[in-house]
């Protein structure tokens, strides 16, 4: 396992180290995904097409299969890793 130590920027930035955003070609204004888990914080890079829309399924199925509402989804997944 690595470790690197970053810093927290005033608003709760981090800056992904050069070498790390090539390797899992993370780039410029894209979106990555914060997994949370039990004791941790992962960082997981741009997701496939194929990733994507089975996230995309899951989350309807989430949401009962209606077209979601702005801010539908991201409540159901941060609600469902903190409820316990």
């Amino acid at each position: 396992m690595v470790r690197l130590k970053v810093k927290i920027g005033p608003k709760g930035q981090i800056i992904i180290p050069k070498i790390l955003r090539k390797k899992y070609g993370i780039k410029e204004n894209d979106q990555v995904f914060l997994e949370i888990r039990e004791d941790e914080i992962a960082i997981r890079g741009p997701r496939s097409i194929e990733e994507t829309l089975e996230w995309i399924r899951e989350r309807r199925k989430i949401v009962g299969g209606r077209e979601a509402r702005l801010g539908d989804l991201a409540e159901v997944d941060l609600e469902e890793e903190f409820e316990d």
